[in-house]
């Protein structure tokens, strides 16, 4: 599974929606990937919904958050 890993840009102070939607276009039909964060994105999951992935969302240990998107049956 593809990963990408937001958080320097968010402690960086940035937004990185735009390099998401990016990379989300760039995948391969049927292909999941994997989100790391600095907080739950839960914005994030209503707006790639609406693209056809499903996510599930986890907290990590050290409070970060790691989302799975999966492509919708």
């Amino acid at each position: 599974m593809l990963e990408l890993d937001v958080r320097p840009i968010l402690r960086a102070g940035g937004e990185p929606f735009d390099q998401i939607m990016t990379f989300v276009s760039s995948l391969p039909a049927g292909e999941g990937f994997r989100l790391y964060a600095t907080f739950r994105p839960d914005p994030l999951l209503q707006v790639l919904k609406t693209k056809g992935y499903r996510g599930e969302a986890e907290e990590l240990p050290d409070g970060d958050w790691v989302v799975h998107f999966y492509p919708m049956d």
